[in-house]
């Protein structure tokens, strides 16, 4: 392979920018799109139009976590690695959070909502809708300032 395309493609891995983009267009595709979408069906129920949505849910959220594993690796060995993992931590923290607290919260109202139970008023829609807000925003800032910063570690490597 040509060395300088062999550096480009290897700069272009190292950057966090294109997983950042991959996850932020999976998780906006299920959760601004599909979402909204399965519910303004006419023919499906809410309690079918749950059902999905808690299998739909629980499939983005283990193809996130290999987003978040995946980004994890990338930021690691990136040349701006310390100005990245702040917003690295914030994504895994608002991934767990979804993970072991909202989404099984949520799945037990589906349940109850099957069963022709309708629960209590909870917080959890909520929190859930603004984590999902702040991961997407997270997500969008990290896919376009990584570039600029692994460009600055670049250019002061070129430098001395």
């Amino acid at each position: 392979m040509n060395p300088e395309l062999r550096k480009r493609v290897m700069a272009t891995i190292k950057n966090p920018a294109w997983i950042s983009f991959v996850w932020l267009g999976m998780t906006a595709g299920v959760s601004l799109l599909a979402t909204p979408v399965r519910f303004s069906a006419a023919t499906i129920s809410r309690p079918v139009a749950l059902d999905v949505g808690r299998v739909v849910f629980a499939a983005l959220n283990k193809a996130e976590f290999v987003a978040l594993i995946i980004m994890l690796v990338i930021v690691r060995v990136s040349d701006r690695s310390k100005a990245l993992w702040p917003i690295a931590f914030a994504l895994a923290l608002i991934l767990l959070t979804q993970a072991i607290w909202l989404l099984p919260e949520l799945a037990a109202r589906t349940d109850q909502i099957i069963a022709g139970v309708e629960p209590a008023p909870s917080i959890a829609h909520a929190a859930y809708s603004i984590l999902e807000l702040c991961k997407l925003l997270l997500l969008l800032f990290l896919g376009f300032r990584s570039p600029q910063l692994l460009h600055q570690g670049s250019a002061a490597a070129g430098g001395r």
